[in-house]
């Protein structure tokens, strides 16, 4: 090995460790500002899903994401077990009574407020009109022909017969919505939620009046009663098989009639409890909403509203 060969190693030994020890820093300092970013995307991603409900997966858990408000919580009559909870911005479906609940994408912004369901359809009423699924209740979609208004507060269906409050007044089909007329200009304007239709009388309802109580008539909407009940009433339910027991709920009360209206008594419901629906299948099984910031929970009695219990 030749002198100046010699003297040049060390010096190029110093050169690479001066170059080894830049790279590192800079690799090193692009890992942790890759690190920082992913970690800040991934925040950014979990608030996003988490404040708008997220996707069908992400919204899956003990309680249903509705948005602002609560307008409604039906039990389908032909699932035992599935609940739908319905507010303006959103609507979530379960199908283990509460226990676990996934958002039902094609009704964002359906603003849930009347049910219907027939062995055909579902029928659900809101601001935008009516939205329909011929699916069972999986999908939904928009379906306003012929209707005289489409501002739909409250909404019930027995067989081909649909009726639907509107600020139009009391609207009615017998062609299962293909054609709608008004019954009464005045009843139906302050209808809230969901109309109840006799199974065996198809002209006998009993209706939610947020001004005069528990409503009902027997000649399919022309006219009506007040049954009383409660002021401020936003639901009614009752099981098909035993009509006389009516239960209507609103504002964290609830009262119960075991006669048909003629008396009622009230119902203790758990704390912060705003509706209450009666099991279509067996009538000593009631559920109850509780509505807290944008998201709903569900308690259930087994014993007509003396325990509550979460499901």
């Amino acid at each position: 090995m030749n002198k100046t060969h010699a003297r040049s190693m060390p010096a190029a030994r110093a050169r690479n460790q001066k170059t080894r020890k830049r790279h590192g820093r800079s690799f090193r300092g692009r890992n942790l500002k890759q690190i920082l970013l992913g970690g800040l995307a991934l925040l950014v991603l979990t608030l996003f899903v988490v404040t708008r409900g997220g996707s069908d997966e992400a919204s899956k858990g003990a309680s249903a994401f509705t948005g602002g408000d609560f307008h409604s919580l039906v039990a389908d009559p032909s699932k035992p077990g599935r609940l739908y909870a319905g507010g303006h911005q959103a609507v979530a479906v379960s199908d283990d009574r509460g226990k676990s609940w996934r958002d039902v994408e094609s009704l964002q912004g359906a603003d849930a407020m009347g049910w219907g369901f027939t062995e055909e359809a579902v029928f659900l009423a809101g601001h935008p009109g009516l939205s329909v699924s011929a699916d069972g209740g999986n999908a939904f979609s928009r379906s306003n022909d012929g209707l005289p208004a489409t501002d739909l507060h409250s909404f019930g269906a027995g067989g081909r017969v649909l009726y639907a409050g509107s600020p139009a007044g009391l609207l009615a089909s017998t062609d299962g919505g293909e054609s709608w007329e008004v019954r009464n200009q005045k009843a139906g304007q302050s209808f809230m939620g969901r109309i109840l239709v006799d199974p065996r009388q198809p002209e006998h309802l009993i209706a939610p009046d947020m001004t005069f109580g528990v409503v009902e008539s027997k000649d399919g909407g022309r006219s009506w009663r007040s049954l009383g009940g409660l002021q401020g009433v936003q639901w009614v339910s009752w099981a098909p098989s035993d009509v006389t027991r009516i239960v209507a709920s609103g504002g964290g009360r609830a009262v119960e009639s075991r006669d048909g209206g003629q008396t009622w008594n009230a119902l203790d419901l758990p704390a912060g409890a705003s509706i209450v629906e009666v099991d279509p299948n067996d009538p000593q099984v009631l559920y109850a909403g509780i509505h807290d910031r944008e998201r709903v929970s569900v308690k259930v009695s087994r014993d007509g509203g003396g325990t509550w219990q979460t499901p």
